[in-house]
């Protein structure tokens, strides 16, 4: 990579920052504006039930969630040699065009085609752009880079998520993802403007990435991850419905109560990485710990105004707090594939989106009440929590290298 002036660096650090900033916005923002997507493209089904029209616009989570975990990996492989510059100039023009095709696409079959379309860059992104942050900012700050490009995340849970939904409510869900693909539009010109070019991957290659797979702790981790965060995205991706009908609140509200969720996510990260770099496995367990119980704390007090703000920012922290720790993880169990064991995470993570916001549909279409998807979530981390202990159980038989700081 050139040389770069410190003023050029930290604005090529932010241009990467605003593109997990969009991130962060295209995939979230459809959980605080279930309701007027229902309404817009499901009238039929809203009109005869609200909690089966939520349920069916709950694919729009669904499906984006199947698009990263379809793309994480097949990215990672087939760009195992590109330019990372080039490769993150790529993702950002994918999701400018999926973003707005979402936006504009007349039925719900082409939106939730358009929205698995921008989900493909997903997981490259956050790979991509991390080390292309790190390269930045010098040797020895892998960690720094990363925590740039996911702290544009972070960011978009906390202000940019409960904005972009008060514009969604008052103008429509179709101009709130217009918004949306703007970002992405103003992240792609930031970098293709600010970041330096760089070399060619150097040490990657389709195989080398491709033999993680042969590791059994690899997809026992990917599982653990798949199930044990399902937890949060059970509860995440209902929270609209339960602020209006469980709790009683206006629409007005949600926002706010996302942005509680998005200040716990913002502090969790921060304590979890540095809890991940201390001591791994602890770092993994208490964050199942953790998880677990914020969302039952979040089950039994959410009814009340009170308990369902801080529930949400107990639930954020938890489920941002581990993930530092799962993606080390992960890279740890898959030696000398590292953007493998990335991509997995990411694979793994919308997994849990795809299963929660599935599964927690289902048992509230079934009649069971907006509060039993997370009790459905609570069940989930219990079992990824399982699956981490059995996973670090046979590190005493195979060891497995020294992790990665997260």
């Amino acid at each position: 990579m050139e040389e770069t002036t410190p003023g050029r660096r930290w604005a090529a650090l932010l241009a990467l920052s605003l593109g997990g900033f969009g991130l962060g916005l295209t995939e979230f923002v459809a959980m605080g504006l279930l309701p007027e997507i229902a309404r817009d493209l499901l009238p039929t089904a809203y009109a005869a039930s609200v909690p089966d029209a939520l349920a069916q616009a709950g694919w729009m989570i669904t499906i984006y969630a199947l698009g990263v975990v379809a793309g994480a990996p097949t990215i990672a492989v087939l760009t195992a040699r590109m330019p990372r510059r080039r490769l993150v100039l790529g993702l950002l023009a994918l999701f400018v065009a999926g973003t707005a095709a979402s936006a504009l696409a007349p039925t719900f079959t082409l939106v939730l085609a358009a929205r698995f379309v921008a989900a493909l860059a997903h997981g490259a992104y956050f790979g991509a752009a991390g080390i292309l942050a790190a390269d930045l900012l010098g040797p020895g700050n892998q960690g720094k880079g990363v925590s740039i490009v996911i702290g544009g995340l972070t960011a978009a849970n906390l202000a940019g998520v409960p904005l972009i939904t008060v514009l969604g409510q008052s103008q429509g869900w179709r101009a709130a993802y217009l918004a949306v693909a703007a970002v992405f539009a103003l992240s792609l010109v930031a970098v293709l403007t600010t970041v330096p070019r760089s070399e060619a991957a150097t040490g990657g290659s389709p195989r080398a990435e491709l033999r993680a797979f042969r590791s059994p702790q690899v997809w026992l981790v990917a599982a653990a991850v798949a199930v044990g965060t399902a937890g949060f995205f059970a509860v995440n991706s209902y929270i609209a419905p339960i602020t209006t009908h469980v709790t009683g609140l206006s629409d007005s509200t949600v926002p706010w109560v996302l942005a509680a969720m998005g200040l716990g996510m913002t502090l969790g990260i921060a304590a979890g990485g540095i809890a991940a770099d201390r001591d791994l496995r602890r770092a993994v367990l208490t964050g199942f710990a953790g998880l677990l119980t914020s969302a039952a704390f979040f089950g039994l007090a959410a009814a009340h105004p009170i308990g369902l703000f801080l529930g949400a920012f107990l639930v954020g922290a938890a489920s941002l707090y581990i993930v530092p720790a799962l993606q080390a993880r992960l890279i740890a169990v898959a030696p000398g594939a590292q953007l493998m064991g990335a991509a997995v995470n990411q694979s793994s993570l919308n997994i849990a989106n795809a299963v929660g916001a599935a599964l927690g549909g289902t048992v509230i279409a079934a009649g069971w009440g907006y509060l039993s998807s997370v009790w459905l979530g609570v069940a989930l981390t219990v079992t990824g929590l399982l699956l981490a202990l059995f996973s670090f159980r046979l590190d005493a038989r195979t060891p497995t290298p020294e992790p990665v700081p997260a």
